[in-house]
């Protein structure tokens, strides 16, 4: 039951203090006041506070007189507080919330109700470009851990009343900031009221892992396909460029990504840089981000068939064939590199700045020449994978770039054992996975492509010239 209060300080303050552990808690500052002629106690954690803010606002209240202090919370609140977030509560375990989010609490003896001031600030990093995701030509600012922060940065961009930012909470301990952010008359309604009911019924103690965490919760079937259910970004033109185009965005406070939904295999793919110059170069680039994408999944299976089969290699690509061979074979071969690739990942994200050179170094030499001249690997395996490699490069989306090694991996071993059957059956369980995923709103994770939609299809391809008017251009989440 929760707990109310009953308009006595001391009563409230002893329920407080040990709620909060007051005794134990360096950071839970709390000071005894006297306004007006009355007691009153103020509640803060440090480091979450606008000093000189609440400085002002203490200092206007101590000069109140006992005739000039209002009969109830409410009437002080309004005509006391110059302030422009002020708020009331009433129900403890609400009030605690708010205390260890930021808030600024005040109780005053004779009023039943806390008065709450939203004078809070968070540390924070410099609103900067994303690292994965930047772009050749456009804007250079992306999301920050800040929840409020990143709201600015979307309605910075997006002037219309439509516009909505709802906020509510997640984790029986965390209780994490979570966002849900639309466009009101482009949305879809039903989609939009479906992912309020399965937020509101999350039961996790807390968001640990901040969007990943509550995307598990929103998603919670078909985890064994690799393809991602949602699209991430951390720049707030290609957020506000979704809720346009009538999806919905959900932003996780100490995050500095926004989650897209829903979003098919065609909006994953998608980057700004294809709306950042004229069409004809937009087009370029999509068209080759896609075109790598396939050379990233099928380059070294189809390499590894054609070895298994050299009677089917064409004169024209002899080339193609080993000039020196090696103890190792081939799958092996391929199979170590790709979790040697992986491997020099993580050693480059835990390796300090001041030392990324030597690693680049000792990478280039024991894994490329070393490799090859100590009988390892053959010249033609490490070529290949390099193209794989830097294919895997040309989209900033990692789920989809690990999904896609995935499925390399597991046509690599099929086809090792089965051979061109193997290759076959390969090729089938990556049709399978994609016309078998779907979007959180059980549409069609392939369309335009599937259901087919000759217009949409042309658009997903080549990129067309941005409408001048937008309004009701847009169709809604076809996907």
């Amino acid at each position: 039951m929760n707990h109310l209060f009953s308009g006595n300080l001391q009563d409230t303050m002893d329920y407080f203090n040990k709620a909060l552990s007051i005794d134990r808690n360096f950071d839970i500052v709390y000071r005894v006041l006297r306004i007006g002629g009355k007691n009153a106690c103020m509640y803060t954690v440090d480091g979450f506070v606008k000093d000189e803010v609440l400085e002002k606002i203490l200092s206007f209240l101590f000069t109140k007189k006992p005739e000039d202090m209002p009969s109830n919370a409410h009437d002080f609140s309004k005509e006391l507080i110059a302030y422009t977030e002020v708020g009331l509560a009433r129900d403890a375990d609400a009030v605690i919330t708010q205390l260890l989010s930021g808030i600024t609490c005040l109780f005053i003896d004779g009023y039943q109700d806390c008065i709450t001031i939203e004078c809070r600030t968070y540390p924070v990093r410099s609103v900067e470009e994303p690292e994965k995701d930047r772009v050749l030509r456009g804007s250079r600012d992306g999301f920050v851990e800040t929840l409020v922060f990143n709201t600015a940065l979307i309605r910075r961009r997006i002037r219309d009343p439509h516009l909505i930012n709802e906020i509510t909470q997640v984790g029986n301990k965390s209780k994490t900031d979570v966002a849900i952010c639309y466009i009101d008359d482009r949305v879809d309604q039903d989609l939009l009221e479906r992912i309020k009911t399965r937020i509101k019924n999350i039961e996790v103690d807390a968001l640990t892992m901040n969007q990943e965490s509550l995307a598990e919760c929103l998603y919670q079937y078909k985890w064994i396909n690799p393809f991602p259910k949602f699209k991430f970004s951390e720049r707030p033109d290609t957020a506000a460029a979704c809720l346009l185009e009538g999806n919905i965005i959900i932003l996780v406070d100490n995050s500095p990504a926004a989650m897209i939904l829903p979003s098919s295999i065609f909006d994953i793919i998608e980057e700004a840089d294809d709306y950042y110059f004229p069409p004809l170069t937009g087009t370029y680039l999509r068209l080759t981000r896609f075109g790598t994408s396939l050379i990233a999944l099928l380059l070294t299976p189809i390499f590894l068939l054609l070895m298994q089969n050299p009677q089917w290699i064409p004169d024209w690509l002899a080339f193609i064939q080993f000039k020196e061979t090696v103890s190792v074979p081939l799958i092996l071969q391929l199979l170590i590199l790709e979790f040697a690739i992986d491997g020099l990942k993580l050693a480059s994200l835990n390796t300090p700045s001041m030392l990324t050179t030597p690693l680049s170094v000792i990478a280039a030499l024991v894994v490329g020449d070393f490799s090859v001249s100590s009988g390892w690997f053959n010249a033609e395996t490490m070529l290949y994978m390099a193209f794989v490699v830097l294919s895997n490069y040309t989209q900033s989306s990692l789920e989809l770039g690990y999904a896609l090694k995935f499925l390399r991996i597991i046509l690599l071993v099929l086809t090792a054992l089965f051979n061109v059957w193997g290759f076959a059956a390969g090729i089938l369980i990556c049709l399978i996975a994609l016309f078998g995923n779907k979007t959180i709103a059980g549409k069609s994770y392939l369309y335009p492509l599937f259901p087919f939609d000759g217009k949409k299809i042309g658009e997903r391809f080549f990129r067309a010239r941005i409408p001048h008017s937008s309004a009701g251009e847009h169709e809604k989440n076809n996907m």
